[in-house]
């Protein structure tokens, strides 16, 4: 282990001298914005969203709907259409004012299952492909969300929905890349740029349940650099006893051209108070949770990116809301991570190599948990060849070493073949791996225990699919995918008056089929259907109740339908149709409407307008209709 700290240490040193020297001759990727974005690119460097709360426009030899960059299954920045992996690109500034929050957002992904246990990002767990909610890794612009304590706060943003440009997905693990957690897929915010000039933009809305949101975005863009400050709060009486909720974030954002290159800084906080009936058991509980966060990407040569982040999160818990006494815990954890990034072009046409070290510490102390603290320290290699007329083909090695001598090596391969300009074929084949959380080792309730003994989590996965571009209005893609895990985290139990009890499952097998279309019929007028189906191997439970892993939906379909009208109206409307294992169908229907013109804008939510009463986490009631009226105000350019 001495010798392989050694050389990773010898490459971070290299790779900066090599950096810095190439700084001192001047090779800094252009002075324009032009220049500079081409270089990135080229250096497979993230590519951000180009304006504030809009969508990425890039070139593409093949027509589409939306041509976004999807920079999450390989290190270089590729479009849909040259990406091996099945992914989706959900853009947030296409239309945002129709859309409740980022995860209402997330669920025209069919392939994405969002379990929520109540509003304004409390509590939202998220899964891909029927992973359990902790096989998610989340990313805001390439910075780790995932929380150390449980993974049930990986969503606990500090970036306000406003702030976003994009969000891209990717379907399958993609932990070559990006390391632990990210077993079944990736999830990644990427905040926009914002507009040139002065821009202040303020929303206020309210309606069921005592619902009151306020937002405010105040940014000034440059040639060289830009700043972004945004806030926003949510605050509702709940939908029933103990489940009301107050959510707060505030962010502010930085971009500059330094005298080394494109730098990003981001600085962020959260604060959550929520009623939490029925989110652990059949108990009145309550809970609060705060995060603070702070980031920066500093591209040091058009070869060379480093980043540096530090995110420190707590969480309050009391078991009885009327009497905190009886049981109550405590918990801060903070994670710390640095990433020295590199790509190196090859002499052949379209190969490159990119590589990569990163480090991550994390900590906890907890008056349930104990105090513990674990060190991560990890390396990759990528290759890529990248054919315009044929295909990209990918494949990379990762090895990550863990205090307590756990050594992890993830291998991953891809390739993408076009039979003809408008179908493509695809495949890929991945590993990924995920440690036990402090809940997951410590924890101790009345209703629910952790395992000390627990061993880390892997998967292999497998998908093959095909995507069809019949015109530049209508798309079509196909995938099938096979998940094979082993030492599957759990919490289990013989019946129901028995508590949760962490364990690992072998045995734990998913197929499934995923199928979605986007087509234009009119200028103005977009369809999308998605839908998602999943079987798994439940014998996996040996008779047991199963919390989390065998939560999945057995279909999951979306039926989506936005027109845009001369006049400056907007309509949409939304089915889901959801069938979860052993709780039958749940068919939600959602309306939106807004008025895009002008520096006042008014706009109508309403959700589950077929007031359906359902359970997307077992226990725990959902909310039934809900409507929404609110404006956005628009100042500066």
């Amino acid at each position: 282990m001495v010798g392989i700290l050694g050389w990773r240490v010898a490459w971070v040193l290299a790779c900066l001298a090599w950096a810095c020297a190439g700084a001192a001759r001047g090779q800094i990727g252009g002075s324009d914005g032009e220049a500079v974005q081409i270089s990135t690119k080229e250096s497979g460097q993230r590519a951000k969203p180009t304006a504030l709360a809009g969508p990425v426009q890039t070139k593409a030899d093949v027509p589409r709907l939306l041509q976004s960059v999807v920079v999450l299954a390989t290190p270089d920045a590729l479009t849909p259409e040259e990406s091996p992996r099945s992914t989706e690109t959900l853009e947030v500034g296409r239309y945002p004012l129709v859309y409740r929050s980022l995860f209402d957002l997330l669920r025209d992904d069919s392939s994405v299952d969002l379990e929520q246990r109540g509003g304004g990002g409390v509590q939202d767990d998220l899964s891909i492909w029927g992973s359990s909610y902790e096989q998610t890794l989340v990313l805001v612009n390439g910075w780790r969300m995932n929380d150390a304590e449980t993974s049930h706060f990986n969503l606990d943003l500090v970036v306000p929905m406003q702030m976003v440009g994009s969000v891209n997905v990717l379907h399958g693990a993609g932990s070559t890349l990006w390391g632990a957690d990210a077993e079944s897929g990736v999830v990644e915010f990427l905040t926009a740029k914002p507009p040139p000039g002065p821009l202040l933009q303020l929303q206020e809305e309210g309606g069921s349940y005592g619902q009151d949101d306020q937002a405010a975005i105040a940014s000034w863009g440059a040639k060289r650099w830009s700043e972004v400050i945004g806030g926003a709060r949510n605050f509702s009486d709940g939908f029933m006893y103990d489940r009301g909720y107050r959510s707060e974030e505030a962010s502010a954002e930085t971009r500059g051209e330094t005298v080394l290159g494109d730098s990003d800084i981001l600085l962020g906080g959260s604060d959550r108070s929520f009623g939490a009936n029925q989110f652990y058991g059949a108990y009145p509980s309550w809970e609060r949770t705060k995060e603070w966060f702070a980031g920066i990407n500093q591209q040091v040569n058009p070869q060379t990116e480093v980043t540096l982040d530090y995110r420190r999160h707590s969480d309050l818990f009391v078991l009885f809301v009327n009497d905190p006494s009886f049981y109550k815990n405590q918990y801060d954890d903070y994670s710390w991570e640095g990433i020295v990034r590199r790509s190196d072009a090859l002499p052949w046409k379209g190969a490159a190599i990119y590589s990569g070290v990163d480090v991550e510490t994390d900590q906890i102390a907890s008056t349930n948990l104990g105090d513990h603290g674990r060190n991560r320290e990890g390396s990759y290699v990528d290759f890529e060849l990248k054919g315009r007329s044929w295909g990209t083909v990918t494949g990379g090695v990762r090895e990550d070493l863990f205090s307590g001598g756990i050594n992890e090596t993830v291998p991953s391969a891809a390739a993408s073949f076009w039979l003809w300009k408008r179908l493509k074929l695809r495949g890929s084949m991945e590993r990924g791996f995920r440690l036990p959380t402090y809940v997951d080792l410590y924890y101790s309730s009345p209703g629910t225990y952790g395992n000390p003994n627990l061993q880390p989590e892997s998967v292999w996965n497998e998908d093959g699919g095909v995507d069809l571009y019949l015109s530049s209005r209508f798309t079509l893609s196909g995938t099938v995918f096979h998940s094979n895990q082993t030492d599957a985290i759990d919490y289990v139990r013989a019946n129901a008056s028995d508590p949760w009890q962490a364990e690992n499952l072998n045995g734990v097998r998913f197929t499934g089929t995923d199928i979605e279309a986007n087509w234009q019929p009119v200028t103005g007028e977009e369809i999308h259907l998605g839908v998602t189906t999943i079987a798994g191997a439940q014998q996996a439970l040996h008779g047991l109740q199963s919390e989390y892993v065998f939560n999945y939906p057995v279909q999951n379909a979306i039926a989506e339908w936005i027109r845009r009208y001369r006049s400056g109206w907007m309509l949409r409307q939304r089915l889901r149709v959801v069938n979860r294992v052993d709780r039958g169908v749940s068919p939600i229907w959602d309306v939106s409407a807004a008025y895009e013109r002008g520096r006042v804008q008014p706009y109508l939510l309403m959700t589950n307008l077929s007031n359906t009463g359902y359970q997307e986490i077992i226990g725990v009631q959902m909310q039934g209709r809900s409507i929404m009226g609110g404006f956005q105000v628009t100042l500066g350019r």
